[in-house]
């Protein structure tokens, strides 16, 4: 029997989780199979074509220079089935099918409870599958096709993406309970912040990179010696009077609950803040769809995420600083 004949798609899928994973195991997982059924399939693959795809480590696998070339090719036919299977659940409902969404972490617990049974009221058709990943990560599986759409925090500076800005969010400046700051009146310029000594986010996070513009500005400079590796632990190094920090204002909202041990200061105009925005591939199967996902996300009930009154243009927009 012909190559032709008998390679399909799911084989693919593997041979793209086991370039993704680099791990057998972890690989199988994402694929919701075993791990001797995966070995099985690639090495079937690899039979059929006639070429090793990968070598076999003990602990890992790397990919060969024909693997790699058929690794690329394979992400583009799974993007086009994918868009095949979206054309036709679309011809059936418009306002359905399997929507892959990626948001960054410093955003995603924070925003989601707000949206997510505002989407699913209004899009009772539709399967959100939700990614929490870094931005760089959403900005490589975006243009893989492992995702329809991304959440980010701009500027991204990237042309393979069209953007639709969703809305802007306020910082606010996170103090401990007993700290001297904590009796200042509301709202605090950024002044305050000089000479002092902040607490971040570990690298990758685009939070940390936009909380360092703030300090540079302010006179501030980073708390050496530690960087967290979440907003929570961000929270309870100010609960415990390590230091301050700057918060996105959703992080501060309920359904989070509020700590005696930290009080949250509002900042002077110009308030530093970050626009959000929803990214996707321009000749997506879902482009006339994601708008209207993008207007639900962008409906947060008035004082959610900023106390300005600025408003939002669908258009991208420049960060305010």
């Amino acid at each position: 029997m012909s190559t032709r004949q008998t390679m399909n798609l799911r084989d693919l899928q593997y041979l793209v989780a086991l370039a993704d994973h680099r791990h057998f195991g972890r690989a199988a997982e994402a694929c919701f199979v075993s791990q001797p059924t995966l070995s099985t399939q690639v090495k079937k693959l690899e039979t059929e074509l006639g070429v090793t795809l990968i070598e076999r480590r003990p602990r890992n696998v790397i990919l060969t220079d024909a693997g790699e070339r058929v690794v690329e090719r394979a992400r583009v036919i799974l993007e086009e089935a994918a868009n095949i299977q979206g054309i036709a659940n679309q011809a059936h409902d418009p306002e359905s099918g399997t929507v892959r969404m990626g948001l960054f972490p410093t955003l995603a617990p924070y925003l989601l409870p707000h949206v997510v049974h505002r989407l699913h009221a209004r899009f009772p058709g539709l399967e959100l599958l939700l990614v929490e990943e870094k931005t760089d990560v959403i900005l490589q599986q975006l243009a893989d096709g492992q995702l329809d759409a991304g959440i980010v925090a701009l500027p991204v500076h990237d042309d393979r993406f069209e953007q639709q800005l969703l809305f802007s969010e306020d910082f606010v400046l996170a103090v401990p309970a007993d700290h001297e700051l904590a009796r200042a009146g509301e709202p605090v310029d950024l002044a305050v912040l000089a000479n002092e000594h902040v607490l971040l986010l570990e690298e990758g996070h685009c939070l940390r990179a936009q909380a360092l513009d703030v300090c540079r500005l302010a006179g501030a400079t980073e708390r050496k010696g530690f960087r967290a590796t979440s907003l929570e632990t961000l929270r309870q190094m100010v609960a415990a009077g390590v230091g301050i920090t700057l918060l996105p204002k959703l992080a501060v909202q309920p359904p989070v609950p509020p700590s005696e041990d930290v009080r949250l200061l509002r900042i002077a105009d110009p308030v530093p803040r970050r626009d959000v925005a929803m990214l996707s591939r321009p000749k997506s199967v879902y482009r006339d769809f994601l708008p209207k996902i993008a207007e639900i996300v962008r409906d947060l009930p008035v004082g959610l995420a900023s106390d300005g009154d600025r408003p939002v243009d669908a258009e991208m927009v420049s960060p305010a600083w």
